[in-house]
């Protein structure tokens, strides 16, 4: 994961530096400073928090090393390909004949061709959720719509609950470097009747409390942060793929150009060509016979 990269970056990048101007690596080890910077963030965090947040802050930090489940096409190719099997056997056959798919997808040939959005809890609700009140036929496209809007923003919210969180420690990680730091000039100013040498070690370890405050902040958790937050960026950006598939089909539009609509909302870098969606879309059409 380039996060990891980027820490490895960091960490040459500054202790290289200061050990080839001649320092010493001895000189910035301060446990004691780093558990009192490290102690003072983690208890604000939690004095901040409650239950919920902690709780997706464990879920999302683990998860922020590792690739996003929609960092390539092929997710999305086998999405629109999910989405274009039933909605043309619900144009075709007619809507009631997905209702079985979507009441209990597990058990359905359709979702089992399509094991990595059938294994996606937020994706597979929102498709069947939705495909459920389309069935209904009680609520009109913008009523739909609206609510999809609504959805889509908990989410997010909900979801960027880490990342926010995070970034307000980054904020507050130099001023508990700062504190440690006073600390330790407290300390060096009460031992003034010492050597000087031994005044300099003490008032340098007292700056160690500064500098590991602004390193944590902008070389780490702040990172850490932004990435946790385009993650959640682009989980968002698939629901929205769903959601534009869905109103177009409710508005009359035919699947092979319902799924075109839900292309055109995705990001360039995992979008796929008109050409390579619409061979895809070919190749579904045998399966989708066979499963009706």
């Amino acid at each position: 994961m380039l996060i990891l990269v980027g820490y490895l970056v960091v960490f040459l990048s500054v202790f290289g530096s200061f050990l080839a101007l001649g320092g010493h690596m001895g000189a910035l080890y301060q446990p004691f400073e780093f558990m009192l910077i490290g102690g003072a963030a983690l208890g604000a965090y939690i004095a901040s928090s409650n239950g919920r947040s902690v709780s997706l802050m464990l879920r999302a930090i683990p998860k922020a090393f590792t690739r996003s489940p929609y960092a390539g096409k092929d997710v999305y190719m086998e999405l629109m390909a999910l989405l274009y099997v039933l909605l043309n056997k619900a144009r075709r056959d007619g809507l009631m004949t997905i209702e079985n798919d979507i009441e209990e997808p597990e058990k359905s040939a359709i979702f089992a061709e399509y094991p990595r959005i059938l294994h996606d809890p937020i994706l597979i609700v929102f498709i069947t959720d939705y495909l459920r009140l389309i069935i209904s036929g009680n609520m009109s496209p913008y009523e739909i719509e609206t609510l999809m809007d609504q959805e889509l923003e908990a989410h997010q919210h909900e979801q960027n609950v880490p990342s926010h969180a995070l970034a307000v420690v980054a904020d507050g990680l130099p001023a508990f470097g700062i504190v440690a730091a006073v600390l330790g000039v407290v300390k060096a100013l009460a031992a003034a009747d010492q050597p000087p040498a031994v005044l300099a070690n003490l008032i340098s370890e007292a700056m160690v409390g500064t500098f590991l405050g602004i390193l944590l902040a902008y070389g780490f958790i702040s990172p850490l942060s932004v990435a946790m937050e385009r993650r959640t960026t682009v989980s968002v950006k698939v629901l929205e793929c769903i959601k534009v598939t869905l109103l177009a089909s409710m508005n009359g539009y035919p699947p092979q150009l319902a799924v075109e609509f839900g292309r055109k909302v995705l990001y360039s870098s995992v979008r796929p060509s008109f050409g390579e969606l619409e061979n895809h879309v070919r190749q579904t059409r045998a399966p989708a016979k066979k499963v009706a």
